[in-house]
């Protein structure tokens, strides 16, 4: 087929979508499924005394509620989204959700701390299962032209949880309780279910010949690179994220974390707006944009810390949260292209880098507070995004049917 010919029929097929818009109430319901993940996850790190109270275990115990949970993502996502692969996609969607109702009320009445403990994990199976389908179903309610802003209504969710809904949960549970928290959590899923029931369509599964093995996967052209810069940024966040109050503290802002994290957050769900309005046109540009910018932040920081200037820092934690606010939706969605009919398995790796890249940003970030102190952290990030920068190749968020 002559190259002319090949235009002809992609502007004949692209025609009839001329007039579409977005699906939002399926896509809302997505980002709200979304919401509630980040929730789930978070919440417990805002309440960590009142928990550990109500459970009598110390507040280090506690939080290790946040790190079972994560555990639970890192453990079964790749072998959840591959043993399932088949299934169709909305019955799978309504069992994670599902899985969240359910975990979050037995935390909410648990009597035990081991109970919890089960609960979370729990919780974390059912966000890591969610996290490998978000984005490959929102890619598929729209045409390819749209995919990318389909993934950025469906990642919406994940900076107004970490904006918005992680410092309201918590100031209910300081008032109400911790455990009513996670009751409410419970009431959202039991929500969303009808939603999901009502207005997300339902996809078929792989059929058994089109199933690539993971190992043939993750060799596609381009997805290796997105994997790594994936690992790389989100290392670099949570370096700073988890360790914002020390760094914070010199500069005379130690006081004003929940500000500047709302800040934080305000300027992330700005930035995925604007990712959303470019990604599917400019999607390596955008990615290359995103991580310098969060280069430049870093380096902001880094200068302003040892100086005490609250200005640099306030202007800091702004552009990183612009810059960082659109990676899920960028990393998604270039996942999503080089894996083409194996985009579920490409976002259960997506998910598994990323919370590789939690538990190592506690690990290092603890490390380097002690010793060389906070202040090293945006230098350590710097570094790291600037071999994020190195793994943007040129076929990095290629189309799997660009390659031969």
């Amino acid at each position: 087929m002559t190259t002319t010919s090949r235009t002809g029929t992609a502007r004949a097929s692209a025609a009839p979508h001329a007039n579409e818009r977005l699906p939002w109430p399926g896509l809302l319901a997505l980002a709200a499924a979304g919401f509630i993940t980040v929730l789930t996850e978070a919440l417990p790190a805002g309440l960590l005394p009142q928990i550990g109270a109500g459970l009598g275990v110390s507040a280090a115990l506690a939080g290790q509620l946040v790190t079972v949970y994560a555990a639970g993502s890192l453990i079964a996502a790749i072998p959840l989204a591959t043993a399932t692969r088949g299934w169709r996609r909305r019955p799978l969607l309504l069992l994670a959700i599902g899985g969240f109702a359910i975990a979050n009320t037995v935390t909410a009445l648990s009597p035990s701390y081991t109970i919890t403990l089960v609960a979370r994990f729990l919780a974390g199976v059912s966000a890591g299962l969610l996290w490998a389908l978000l984005a490959g179903h929102a890619g598929r309610m729209v045409p390819d032209r749209m995919k990318g802003r389909a993934i950025a209504v469906a990642m919406a969710g994940i900076p107004l949880a970490l904006a918005r809904g992680v410092p309201a949960g918590t100031t209910l549970g300081a008032i109400s309780g911790w455990r009513a928290g996670f009751g409410v959590m419970t009431v959202l899923s039991l929500i969303l279910i009808p939603w999901v029931l009502w207005q997300v369509p339902d996809f078929p599964g792989e059929a058994p010949g089109r199933r690539l093995p993971a190992r043939r996967i993750i060799a596609l052209p381009g997805l290796a690179a997105v994997l790594a810069a994936t690992l790389a940024t989100v290392l670099a966040h949570n370096i700073l994220y988890t360790y914002i109050a020390p760094f914070l503290a010199p500069a005379g802002l130690g006081h004003r974390v929940d500000q500047v994290l709302l800040v934080f957050g305000l300027a992330a769900v700005a930035g995925i707006w604007l990712t959303g309005l470019a990604v599917d046109r400019h999607l390596r540009r955008l990615v290359r944009l995103a991580i310098l910018g969060f280069a430049l932040a870093t380096a902001l920081l880094g200068i302003a810390g040892p100086l005490g200037q609250p200005g640099l820092i306030w202007a800091g934690v702004i552009l990183w949260g612009l810059a960082f606010g659109g990676t899920p939706t960028l990393f998604q969605t270039a996942s999503a292209r080089a894996a083409g009919a194996a985009a579920d398995i490409a976002q259960s790796m997506i998910v598994t880098a990323w919370n590789l890249a939690i538990a190592g940003g506690g690990i290092a970030g603890g490390i380097l507070i002690g010793q060389p102190g906070p202040m090293a952290l945006p230098w350590v990030a710097l570094v790291l995004l600037i071999a994020a920068g190195l793994a943007t190749t040129d076929r990095f968020g290629m189309r799997a049917s660009q390659v031969d």
